[in-house]
């Protein structure tokens, strides 16, 4: 009975080691490069995704910005390629 009893109480205290509580911490951190005058925005105007879509067949908007003049800095990839493109709001690319 003993053995029984040291048996029970060593299988029990080896679980009791592996049944601690993991915290984790997860922190997002977004920030923005307002460097050259640029605020990241979420989305661009469908007439600069439009303009884009004929002039770079394939594209993928990866990341957009706007400065005060509605000139928007696009980062964009193009068959595997990154890229930034300027546009204005009516999808003007401009040359920069």
């Amino acid at each position: 009975m003993k053995k029984l009893i040291l048996s029970a109480a060593i299988v029990l205290g080896s679980l009791s080691m592996h049944a601690e509580t993991a915290v984790i911490t997860n922190e997002i951190v977004k920030t923005v490069n307002d460097q050259d005058g640029y605020k990241e925005v979420d989305g661009v105007p469908a007439a600069v995704k439009k303009s884009l879509d004929e002039a770079y067949p394939g594209v993928v908007l990866e990341k957009a910005w706007v400065n005060d003049k509605k000139e928007y800095k696009i980062e964009v990839t193009v068959r595997g390629e990154k890229s930034i493109v300027y546009t204005d709001a009516t999808g003007k690319i401009l040359q920069k």
